[in-house]
């Protein structure tokens, strides 16, 4: 599967944000970037403080009244255009989505186009060393961070709790974040998410708590070669007391990504039903 397929799946599935006017939201007016004015969503790159450093990430809202924040991590290629057209796709729904560069800490965003760079450019072996910082400790630290930035814009609605939703490398994230910042982050999505079942202390499934709602999608591939987490997961949401759905989709690893060699439409809009009725009740 070349590039061009690629950007034909993304097409598909909503396109990339039309970049245009010009909005200073989240910059210093002489930094300025283009925000996308598509159906009434204004979107920025803006910049996250944290404890260790600055961290990079793209906000889109509607362009009018303050709306339930949530965080969408990227998959292992990073923030691209298809991870920003999702992002914008879903804050058209009324919601105030942030974006972040899981790579902040190294070389940042701008690694790659489409997963198809990504996979011919070495991205394995590029973001190898990256991969290696992250943590359950990390990710609860730069999630407390995003939720301290996101309670400080006015356009959210900080009476609802906040979503959260991951891919792959960072399905797993979801459920940290939830796990980290319980009084905020109120549904955790997990795409695809790897490492979800382990015998780490900080394993995923160890860290469910009663104050979120789970949406946990597992490919059918994933399924095959580690039978076992589906049951671990629906005994760990039980154990906690905790709301949630653990289903195996009929798709392969990455099937919700629109520029992923396994993006399936079908299963990737029942998946996203499920996680905004889940949002919707926030």
């Amino acid at each position: 599967m070349n590039r061009r397929t690629f950007a034909a799946g993304v097409g598909a599935a909503g396109g990339v944000a039309v970049l245009s006017a010009c909005s200073t939201y989240g910059t210093d007016a002489d930094d300025s970037v283009a925000a996308a004015t598509n159906g009434g969503v204004l979107g920025n790159e803006v910049q996250v403080p944290t404890g260790s450093g600055t961290m990079s990430a793209w906000f889109y809202h509607p362009s009018a009244g303050n709306h339930p924040a949530v965080i969408m991590w990227p998959d292992i290629a990073g923030v691209r255009p298809a991870a920003k057209a999702m992002g914008e796709r879903l804050a058209a729904e009324g919601f105030a989505v942030i974006v972040p560069d899981p790579y902040w800490r190294d070389e940042g965003h701008a690694m790659f186009e489409d997963f198809a760079d990504f996979m011919e450019n070495d991205g394995f072996k590029k973001v190898g060393p990256y991969r290696e910082k992250f943590s359950a400790d990390t990710v609860m630290a730069d999630t407390a961070s995003i939720v301290a930035w996101l309670d400080a814009q006015d356009v959210v609605d900080k009476s609802k709790g906040i979503g959260t939703r991951g891919h792959c490398m960072t399905g797993s994230w979801t459920i940290w974040a939830a796990h980290g910042s319980p009084d905020r982050v109120k549904v955790a999505g997990s795409m695809h998410g790897g490492g979800l079942v382990t015998d780490a202390p900080t394993s995923p499934h160890k860290m469910i708590v009663d104050s979120a709602t789970y949406l946990i999608g597992i490919a059918e591939d994933d399924d095959a070669k580690q039978h076992e987490a589906k049951s671990a997961l629906k005994a760990a949401l039980d154990a906690a007391g905790a709301e949630g759905v653990v289903d195996v989709y009929a798709a392969g690893h990455g099937w919700t990504v629109p520029d992923s060699p396994a993006y399936d439409k079908a299963e990737a809009e029942r998946a996203y039903d499920v996680y905004l009725s889940m949002l919707k009740a926030l």
